[in-house]
C-alpha cells in the first residue's frame, strides 16, 4: 500500500470453502498442526500458500490444556451470588470469573463478562460442548492468547508443509441486537483484521468516512457454515481463493472496541 492512501477492492473472483474431515478427538499436548495437516492430506486437501485455515476454538483450547474439571472448583462468595442470580452451576460461574476481567451483565440464564483477553461474551467462552463425556464434567476455557496460538500454528504448518497460510481461530458469539450465534475471530495470524475503506468512494462518488470491514469475522462466519457447531466433527476448514486487501497483518485483539467507545456497556 502506498502511504496511507486507501485502495479499491481487490479483484475477487470467488472463494472456496473446504471442511477438513477426519481430525481425531484432540487431547491436551497434541501437535494440533500435525493432526490438521495429516487429516487434510488424507482428504486430498493439502494446504497451499495463500490458504486461510480456520480452526474452532475448542480444539485449540483442548490441545493447549485449557480445561477445568468442575470437581476441582470451589465457588467463592461472588460465584455463589451470581449462580443464584443466573441459575447457573456455581462451579461454572467460578470458572468464568477466574478467566474474566469484569462482569458486564447478569440475569436469569445470562452471564456476560469481559474475558481475560478482552472479549465481551457469554460465560467468558467457557463451554461444556464437544469437550469430554458428560460424566467427566470438564469445561474448556478460551485460549490464554489466541493470537499467539494462531501465530504458533501458522509457523508449525509452514514447518510441516512449506505452505504459508493464514490462521484464524473462531468462536461462536451472540450479538446484542440479534438472535443466534455467529462464528467470530478471536485469534489471527497472517491477515489484516480490518479493511479500512475510509477515503474510498461509493458508486456515486461519495467518500466513505466510517467504513471498516471486519475481514476476519466474515471469514470465520463463512467457514463456520461448512464446519458446523454441534456433532459434525469438522473443527477446521480451508478458505481458498480470498484475495486480501493490501494492509498489514494485525492480531484479532485489534478489532476489540475500547470500553470508552462502547455505548452498550
Amino acid at each position: 500500500m502506498d502511504g496511507n492512501l486507501p485502495q479499491g477492492p481487490p479483484e475477487q473472483e470467488g472463494i472456496q470453502l473446504f471442511p477438513i474431515p477426519g481430525i481425531p478427538l484432540v487431547q491436551p499436548g497434541d501437535d494440533l498442526a500435525a493432526l490438521i495437516v495429516e487429516a487434510a492430506e488424507a482428504a486430498g486437501l493439502s494446504l497451499m500458500s495463500g490458504d486461510i485455515l480456520v480452526l474452532a476454538q475448542k480444539i485449540v483450547s483442548k490441545a493447549e490444556g485449557r480445561l477445568v474439571r468442575l470437581a476441582d472448583v470451589t465457588p467463592g462468595e461472588e460465584a455463589l451470588r451470581l449462580a443464584q442470580e443466573t441459575g447457573k452451576d456455581a462451579r461454572v460461574v467460578q470458572a468464568v470469573l477466574d478467566d474474566s476481567n469484569a462482569v458486564v451483565r447478569a440475569r436469569e440464564g445470562v452471564l456476560i463478562v469481559e474475558q481475560s483477553s478482552g472479549w465481551v461474551c457469554a460465560n467468558a467462552g467457557v463451554d461444556h460442548s464437544n469437550v469430554a463425556p458428560e460424566e467427566d464434567e470438564i469445561v474448556a476455557l478460551l485460549p490464554a492468547d489466541a493470537d499467539a496460538s494462531a501465530a504458533a500454528l501458522r509457523d508449525r504448518i509452514l514447518e510441516e508443509t512449506g505452505a504459508t497460510v493464514a490462521v484464524l481461530i473462531s468462536d461462536s458469539h451472540g450479538r446484542p441486537w440479534k438472535m443466534g450465534t455467529v462464528g467470530v475471530c478471536i485469534g489471527c495470524a497472517g491477515l489484516p483484521a480490518l479493511w479500512d475503506q475510509r477515503g474510498l468512494t461509493d458508486l456515486f462518488g461519495y467518500e466513505l468516512v466510517a467504513s471498516e470491514e471486519c475481514i476476519i469475522d466474515e471469514l470465520c462466519a463463512a467457514a463456520t457454515l461448512v464446519m458446523g457447531q454441534s456433532s459434525e466433527g469438522r473443527p477446521a476448514a480451508i478458505v481458498r481463493g480470498y484475495r486480501r486487501p493490501d494492509f498489514a497483518d494485525a492480531p484479532a485483539r485489534s478489532i476489540q472496541r475500547p470500553a470508552e467507545k462502547d455505548l452498550f456497556r
